[in-house]
């Protein structure tokens, strides 16, 4: 099964299908189609759409944390549709952008976590240790301080340094 998938670089065209794809992977926020077809597009060389016979499967968005003293990748998201659950696409996908040769610099991987959202801490905590980097984790975005007591507190998770790839 995980022969058929193929991971790419999105493009703009993955933008409804994205859009599409959050909204079946709960507990996910959903975004604007217009923040989607973003991160499909200006967003492409820091993101992977993983395709099974045309069919967005998976996707990771994020981007290059803008003046961060140490260049840090800043994960946005991550969804796997629940028929591509199971297959270690997620972790594939975001090795997949690590090894980019834009990405070589990378020093740090962050992505913020709500409590909750077991699988996320359980990708994360296992890229670490593939990684072999330490991961620390503090508030980001506070339920009451940032989100009016209307979402949950969000989690910095950063991993790094990174070694040498």
């Amino acid at each position: 099964m995980r022969e058929s998938i193929k991971l790419r670089q999105p493009t703009s065209d993955d933008g409804m299908a994205l859009h599409k794809l959050v909204a079946r992977c709960r507990p996910l926020d959903e975004n604007s189609l217009y923040c989607n077809l973003l991160q499909a597009s200006h967003f492409a060389q820091t993101g992977v759409a993983a395709v099974r016979e045309d069919r967005l499967v998976g996707f990771v968005s994020g981007y290059c944390v803008p003046d961060a003293i140490n260049p840090t990748w800043f994960v946005w998201q991550v969804a796997v549709d629940e028929s591509a659950r199971g297959l270690g696409l997620a972790k594939q996908m975001l090795h997949e952008v690590l090894a980019r040769p834009h990405m070589a610099n990378i020093a740090y991987i962050e992505t913020s976590i709500t409590h909750d959202n077991k699988a996320s801490w359980a990708l994360f905590r296992s890229l670490a240790r593939q990684l072999e980097a330490p991961l620390h984790e503090s508030v980001l975005f506070d339920h009451t301080e940032h989100f009016n007591g209307q979402h949950d507190t969000e989690y910095l998770v950063r991993i790094g340094p990174l070694p040498s790839r």
